[in-house]
């Protein structure tokens, strides 16, 4: 265990921040979907309540992936040691998102700066659920930073949490109970039964990665020269005020250490709604707050990292 603490989560945090999401092979997240759509398929045919056939669909396929990784970790590394460690490498490197996040609000950035706000848009389109038709300069610079604050957590710092805690099977299970959220997690005639326990499961998953997280980003505000002090200050003036349990959580961190305000008017399939202001200063979102906002996820992402593994290194191997 302390071999792989000391030498395959680093090297597969490293792949993720050298090559971004593995492409061209089996993605382990696909295979996720894959299972998610199938058992979703089987399971709706039987006579089971909605919330019931949710929450079988949630055994199965996270039960499903765990066993999976581990049972494939467990026979590659009898056939060979470098063959197991192989395949845990690749398990904990497809569960990271970090490089992909910040290319996709690079993309949006360069777009911006580059005065096409029709491509901004488009790029933009690809990282938030909402409408980006409409959106101004500003209301995509927005987009683009909250959804780099908000997927710290779900892309970075709660994969790495689980994995330092359980291995590469921690990470899978993590990586597979978040892919259901975002299948299932929608609150509409179809998924607010059936997506009940996929929703909950991934509130509880998130909750301590969400507020650990505030903490590195405390300090990788501190170390990039940004606002220490406001990003508490913006998490317990409002992060309770978000929809999620969690999600406020890195995002009024992000707003406070910017300096910027996250929330107010959006649309998703053309439903206007109103999200929480969150933050201490009344700045708005630029291309420069969306660099800022990029470098801050890296430094938060390898002080997570980095302090987690002291932590286990020093109290409990």
């Amino acid at each position: 265990m302390a071999f792989m603490d000391e030498f395959i989560l680093p090297l597969a945090f490293t792949l993720d921040l050298t090559f971004g999401d593995p492409r061209g092979i089996i993605h382990p997240v696909k295979g996720i979907g894959w299972l998610a759509q199938r058992t979703e398929t089987w399971i709706r045919s039987t006579n089971l309540s909605l919330r019931l056939a949710g929450i079988f669909a949630v055994i199965i396929i996270v039960g499903g992936s765990a066993f999976s990784a581990w049972l494939l970790i467990t026979l590659l590394s009898q056939l060979h040691r470098v063959a197991g460690l192989a395949l845990s490498i690749y398990l904990l490197y497809s569960s990271f998102a970090l490089r992909d996040l910040g290319d996709h609000a690079t993309a949006v950035q360069a777009a911006l700066e580059a005065g096409d706000s029709e491509l901004a848009r488009e790029k933009v389109s690809l990282m938030v659920g909402r409408d980006t038709a409409s959106l101004d300069e500003g209301g995509i610079a927005l987009a683009a930073t909250e959804s780099v604050a908000e997927n710290t957590v779900d892309g970075v710092t709660a994969p790495l949490f689980y994995a330092l805690l359980f291995g590469p099977v921690g990470a899978i299970t993590y990586k597979a109970i978040n892919t259901l959220d975002s299948m299932f997690g929608y609150k509409n005639e179809r998924y607010l039964e059936f997506g009940w326990a996929a929703a909950k499961l991934d509130d509880i998953a998130n909750y301590l990665p969400a507020r650990l997280t505030v903490l590195t980003i405390a300090v990788a505000a501190a170390i990039g020269k940004l606002k220490f002090f406001d990003t508490f200050k913006a998490v317990f003036r409002g992060a309770r005020l978000h929809a999620s349990p969690n999600s406020g959580y890195p995002e009024s961190a992000f707003a406070g250490a910017l300096g910027v305000t996250f929330g107010g008017e959006r649309s998703y399939g053309g439903v206007v709604c109103q999200a929480p202001l969150l933050g201490v200063k009344p700045g708005a979102c630029t291309p420069l707050v969306i660099r800022q906002s990029i470098a801050l996820m890296w430094m938060t992402a390898v002080l997570f990292l980095g302090a987690g593994l002291a932590i286990r290194h020093f109290y409990f191997f």
